[in-house]
């Protein structure tokens, strides 16, 4: 009997994730709904719940990637680039803290800092990050890091656009609608990039576990 490929995932294992996603979904959801009805004064602000989740959310993702490369020491470029684009996320969200209690113009001066030598250093190792990348193109953790990030760095950006709603409300168009409207979409986002990162380190689990001959 041949073995399962450890990229597969079973039929139950699917369902509890399905489950465990859409409960922690539901969740959020429900902590945006208390932001708007309880905390009027922070509505979608830097120190409102959905700003500071966010923040949660790409710590955690970062943390991820980080294991990833330095402690189960698998996809090393990938990795690296991870690491790159999600702290550059993270650093962006703290940009008017940075801003406030740093200096102005703080956040561009770290993710540069950041990003420039990792990409240096993933540019140099481009083969081997090309290899590592179609390693995993076929799962499901893939398919879900693409969902966020079009969903955070595209859809969220054109959805919460000024100009689309003035259009859609016209005389009575209110910032706070822009601002939830990008807000809670930049959370969905960030919420499928956390996903896609733990699905990552599992699937890299599957393959430690089954061993090179897999």
């Amino acid at each position: 009997m041949p073995k399962t490929s450890p990229d597969r995932i079973s039929f139950r294992a699917t369902c509890l994730r399905a489950l465990a996603y859409l409960l922690i979904i539901a969740a959020l959801m429900e902590g945006v709904m208390q932001e708007a009805h309880r905390l009027v004064n922070v509505q979608f602000s830097e120190s409102g719940f959905t700003e500071i989740t966010q923040s949660v959310l790409l710590l955690l993702a970062t943390g991820l990637a980080l294991s990833l490369r330095l402690v189960q020491r698998q996809l090393p470029n990938v990795a690296l680039l991870l690491v790159g684009l999600l702290g550059a996320s993270l650093i962006r969200e703290q940009d008017a803290w940075l801003d406030t209690h740093v200096f102005d113009g703080a956040w561009q001066t770290l993710v540069t800092l950041l990003v420039l030598p990792i990409l240096f250093v993933v540019i140099r190792q481009r083969r081997a990050f090309v290899t590592e990348l179609e390693s995993i193109t076929g799962t499901f953790s893939f398919g879900l890091f693409a969902a966020g990030f079009l969903t955070t760095y595209a859809f969220s950006r054109l959805y919460g656009r000024s100009a689309l709603w003035q259009q859609i409300l016209g005389d009575h168009y209110l910032r706070a609608f822009k601002d939830a409207a990008e807000e809670i979409t930049e959370l969905f986002g960030y919420t499928l990039l956390l996903f896609a990162m733990l699905e990552l380190v599992l699937l890299i689990r599957r393959r430690l576990a089954a061993g090179p001959d897999r």
